[in-house]
């Protein structure tokens, strides 16, 4: 491999007084006062959720629409719970609540642009924070994201729920297990046609995920599929990414949709796209590893997260129409004239406890096939009992840094970039992650 390009974004300094939070567990706190930021698609839908988990309240929402704060506060309250506090109208009411409402777990899902300074500002309210994806666009951001966490000894993460899969928390288990042997490579991607939602006039206020293939070229949401793959390898608990480069290809699926499906007096007809349909990263360990992602929400294509995960002794390849977990497996000693058989086993073997325990409540009440309300029961979980959070900010940082740093390979003609070290060095230390140990729900 060539060395890296260029040296990786210097780390900020540690702020006077403050100390790393690796394996610092959450204050323990006996009912979790929860507050949302954002309520649109996103921030709307997980707000029951929030609610739901045994010793969770929401006492505040808000929204720079107010009526959206309305209208969630009386869904809350109709479901049975408490009404909480309504916010909005401006674009600083997210600080009005934070100044006035004591809250121990502040719930992100604005649009990405307000991500970092609505996450530090809980931060300093007091809270833990949950940041939808990415927590900051920017590395300087992530790098101060870590360092106001480490200021403030309160706990932020990136919501990343694809973590939280069956199939993935399997994956990682199975990895830790030995299923495949000494892991070589892994595969992880958002591959999501959403070229409707992007062009509908309603569906994402004033267009804005539209607005980011208009202004930058970049990864968005890599990790959607670098966290599980990250969590089975046990990044930042025994290995680390040391580098990245990533390609692009041209931008045109959404001019050619465009094209075809908008009328003339469309406002998409002052977009001009520059962000490539397809951006993929390779991404290097300490270890020897590889990672590669893939990123593409403009192309016509069924929905994947690739998830695929090979060592010494086989390999995982999830997305595929086999058994009922829709994955496949090659493994010693198992594997046999070249064809692939079910994981469905595996996954009984390596299934993770907190599908065993809450998967049917999830199932039921939660998005995406119960990986939102997973991670919502977990969080809250957590919280009440004083756990170490599966997804730390060291993590986040490292799964969200190749949003801009895919961008700037790119830029560089597919440069080799070195990746931050957002632990400053204990990424080394062995320390258990998503596979956790079973606990009770107080």
């Amino acid at each position: 491999m060539a060395a890296p390009a260029g040296a990786a974004p210097g780390p900020a300094a540690p702020i006077p007084g403050s100390a790393s939070m690796i394996g610092v567990p959450y204050a323990q706190r006996d009912t979790v006062r929860i507050g949302i930021i954002g309520l649109g698609n996103r921030g709307a839908s997980m707000a029951s959720g929030w609610a739901a988990p045994p010793g969770a309240r929401i006492d505040a929402v808000c929204d720079i629409r107010a009526d959206r704060a309305t209208k969630v506060a009386a869904a809350l309250e109709e479901e049975g719970h408490d009404r909480p506090r309504e916010f909005g109208g401006e674009d600083t009411s997210f600080q009005d609540m934070l100044d006035e409402v004591k809250l121990d777990l502040v719930y992100i899902a604005t649009p990405w642009e307000f991500h970092y300074a609505q996450g530090k500002a809980a931060l300093l309210a007091g809270a833990n924070v949950a940041v939808e994806l990415p927590i900051a666009t920017e590395i300087d951001e992530m790098w101060d994201l870590v360092a106001t966490v480490e200021q403030t000894q309160n706990h932020l993460f990136l919501a990343e729920n694809t973590c939280y899969g069956r199939n993935e928390l399997a994956m990682a288990r199975a990895s830790h297990g030995g299923l495949f042997g000494d892991v070589t490579s892994g595969a992880g991607a958002y591959l999501h046609d959403l070229r409707g939602l992007m062009f509908d006039e309603d569906y994402y206020t004033d267009h804005w995920r539209r607005t980011w293939h208009t202004t930058h070229n970049r990864s968005f949401y890599a990790m959607h599929g670098l966290g599980p793959i990250a969590n089975a390898m046990d990044i930042n608990r025994g290995d680390r990414i040391t580098t990245i480069r990533a390609t692009a290809t041209a931008p045109r699926a959404l001019a050619d949709y465009r094209e075809r499906f908008m009328p003339e007096d469309h406002p998409s007809w002052a977009d001009t796209y520059i962000k490539g349909d397809l951006i993929t990263c390779l991404h290097d360990t300490d270890k020897g590893r590889v990672i590669r992602t893939e990123h593409d929400v403009s192309s016509p294509r069924p929905y994947s997260r690739i998830n695929s995960l090979a060592g010494t002794r086989g390999l995982l390849e999830d997305y595929v129409p086999m058994g009922d977990s829709g994955a496949r497996v090659y493994v010693e000693p198992d594997h046999a004239d070249d064809v692939w058989r079910s994981f469905d086993g595996f996954r009984d073997e390596f299934d993770h406890w907190l599908w065993q325990d809450v998967g049917e409540d999830a199932e039921n009440n939660g998005g995406h096939g119960g990986i939102d309300y997973l991670l919502q029961w977990r969080t809250v979980q957590a919280i009440r009992l004083g756990l170490e959070p599966d997804i730390d900010v060291y993590d986040s940082a490292t799964w969200c840094a190749p949003v801009p740093l895919s961008e700037e390979s790119i830029n560089q003609d597919g440069a080799v970039l070195a990746m931050p070290d957002f632990t400053r060095g204990q990424w080394s230390t062995l320390r258990q992650g998503i596979d956790s140990e079973r606990k009770e729900m107080p």
